[in-house]
């Protein structure tokens, strides 16, 4: 028997139709993809645990030095508390850091006999626009995402909990939140990704 070029789908590929589930968090320079820059991206393979059930994968993030041509609003690093100058801020250019993030999610894509990531995130449009922007400007060609499908926490945490907003929908979930950690690329990811795979392990699979 001739060894497979690919693994075989796991129970991961077949549940999300050959997807895998990647939750995304950015941290921008304001609220237009195609003018504000992109600050802060992590990404968290969604992975299985020895039972089967979903569990948050290890954390890809990169800080990224503003991109040529785009804008930051000072009231938006407010928010976030971004020093662009802080000397540990360690900051990478748009190409090296999707190439950072990138790497592990195709990789995970792999593990699982999947055909690409699909995107989850809380508002995830935004998330996947300002991503898409980027691969844009960069002219990325090895992209893992799906170029518009997304799973949306906000939606799910809706119908699982009636909040809508993170810190809410986390809590009412019975997790933590620590507001003071907040509107950080990986909080906010870790944090996504805890409260998608609790919902996701709660639903039944669908029969085969």
């Amino acid at each position: 028997m001739t060894e497979s070029a690919s693994p075989l789908p796991s129970p991961m590929a077949k549940r999300f139709r050959g997807y895998l589930p990647v939750v995304v968090d950015v941290e921008t320079g304001g609220f237009d993809w195609n003018r504000h820059a992109l600050l802060e991206i992590a990404c968290i393979p969604v992975d299985l645990d020895a039972e089967g059930k979903f569990v948050p994968g290890e954390t890809a993030s990169a800080h990224l030095v503003p991109a040529p041509g785009t804008e930051i609003d000072p009231k938006s690093l407010e928010v976030t508390g971004i020093q662009l100058d802080h000397p540990f801020r360690l900051a990478k250019p748009e190409k090296e850091a999707l190439d950072h993030v990138f790497a592990p999610v195709r990789a995970a894509v792999r593990k699982h006999g999947c055909q690409r990531a699909i995107l989850v995130g809380h508002n995830a449009h935004f998330d996947l626009n300002f991503l898409n922007a980027a691969v844009a400007r960069v002219q990325h060609k090895r992209n893992p995402f799906h170029p518009f499908s997304v799973f949306d926490t906000v939606t799910l945490a809706g119908i699982a909990y009636g909040q809508t907003v993170l810190a809410r929908a986390v809590q009412a979930a019975g997790m933590d939140w620590n507001a003071d950690d907040a509107h950080s690329a990986v909080y906010d990811a870790e944090q996504t990704a805890k409260l998608f795979c609790k919902i996701a392990n709660a639903w039944p699979s669908p029969a085969p």
